[in-house]
């Protein structure tokens, strides 16, 4: 949508004038009409009585009743028609008796009903010409203001009125392209918010399931290798990964229920759940994972609990697929308002320029989506390494994160 281009203005109806399809004015123009023509009869009878014109008067009264009675529901080339002889009929009874010229201000707005603007105009002009022939004889006096005052009032009056109704319809149109705009963005946001989802799920399922799976083949590897010399070691590492199934199949219920896991919110049980993760990670890789807390754990959002867990399985995950490290060592630091996990292996190190934002392949997520995590909770993520001298993957969050706030962006 252009920002530069001015809006168009809705056109008027292609049938009719600018006031047509009123039905509350229609209502109150046949009132008036009548009222008006009615007390114009009045007035009459009380100066004249029913000598002078009144056989005229008192019919032509009837027969314009009688007139816009039967076409006021016309439309098209027969309204017009139906519209000129009212006028007609109006024009005879207004020269006769100046009272009926009151008649003319309903005529006004049934002709903006009716005629398209240039000819409403046209119209509005010729009845209070009438108006002004009808009491300038009365009166016996041709006054240029009583003939042209009342004209320029009445296409001022008209001329406003079609400004307002231009400037009602730019505001229609404006509010039109408003609506559009709105929408656009509405289904933007909701199509940001699928995608989004979709990177959520791929680095839960990533850092939980897909991590789950890897250790639980390597158990079984190293069980197949071992079921014929040491078959107690082989039962071991198969017992250790029907736990790491069952574990697995617990978390892939909470990537599906979206919820964090409740027991992390406490700080000691979310050292517990890193010391956990890091005997897991020994057990199934043979890595040395010891584990430093600094600072007095304290309580910390079920998300951020989550985020620091599952970033320490990817990194260690990491460092048993492709540092070639022996050891990794595991810091996890409680300060005041905010948690830390730092992850040092002794591993052949890289260079993180080499690094891309959208890695090929599932291997590639972890950095990618550990970085990712850490952003839209509000954390920090800093790769240090460089070849040969091992690697330190660091993130940090605000303690207080909760559940509703800063929450994953949902589709």
């Amino acid at each position: 949508m252009s920002t530069d281009a001015a809006p168009t203005p809705a056109p008027p109806p292609a049938a009719g004038g600018i006031l047509a399809g009123q039905t509350m004015l229609d209502r109150w123009l046949h009132i008036s009409l009548v009222v008006l023509v009615v007390a114009s009869v009045v007035r009459y009878l009380q100066g004249h009585g029913f000598g002078d014109q009144a056989e005229v008067v008192l019919p032509g009264a009837v027969l314009l009743l009688i007139a816009y009675a039967a076409g006021r529901r016309l439309t098209g080339t027969g309204a017009v028609v139906w519209l000129a002889a009212v006028v007609a009929c109006w024009t005879v009874l207004a020269l006769i008796a100046p009272s009926f010229s009151w008649a003319a201000v309903p005529l006004v707005f049934l002709a903006l009903r009716v005629l398209p603007f240039r000819w409403a105009v046209a119209a509005t002009v010729f009845l209070v010409a009438v108006v002004a022939v009808a009491w300038s004889r009365m009166t016996g006096l041709a006054d240029p203001t009583v003939l042209l005052g009342p004209v320029c009032v009445a296409v001022l009056a008209v001329t406003a009125y079609r400004a307002l109704e231009r400037d009602a319809a730019t505001r229609r149109a404006l509010l039109n392209e408003l609506e559009a705009a709105q929408d656009e963005v509405a289904d933007a946001e909701r199509r940001a918010g699928v995608v989004a989802e979709r990177a959520r799920l791929s680095r839960e399922i990533h850092d939980s399931v897909a991590q789950g799976l890897t250790s639980i083949n390597l158990l079984l590897l190293a069980a197949d290798q071992e079921w014929e010399s040491r078959r107690a070691d082989a039962r071991g590492h198969v017992d250790q990964a029907a736990a790491m199934a069952r574990s697995s199949l617990d978390e892939a219920r909470r990537v599906v229920r979206d919820l964090a896991p409740a027991e992390l919110a406490g700080g000691s049980a979310l050292v517990t759940a890193v010391r956990q993760v890091a005997d897991d990670v020994a057990a199934t890789t043979g890595l040395t994972v010891p584990i430093h807390v600094h600072g007095d754990p304290h309580e910390v959002g079920g998300r951020v609990a989550t985020a620091v867990v599952r970033t320490l399985r990817g990194a260690l995950a990491n460092v048993a697929e492709h540092a070639g490290a022996t050891t990794a060592v595991v810091s996890l630091t409680f300060y005041e308002g905010a948690v830390a996990l730092d992850v040092r292996d002794d591993g052949t190190g890289f260079d993180p320029a080499d690094l891309k934002d959208e890695a090929d392949g599932l291997r590639g997520r972890g950095l990618a989506g550990m970085r990712a995590r850490a952003r839209l909770l509000g954390g920090d993520l800093v790769i240090e390494s460089a070849p040969g001298e091992g690697t330190v993957v660091a993130v940090s969050f605000a303690a207080g994160q909760t559940s509703n706030q800063r929450e994953e962006p949902r589709g």
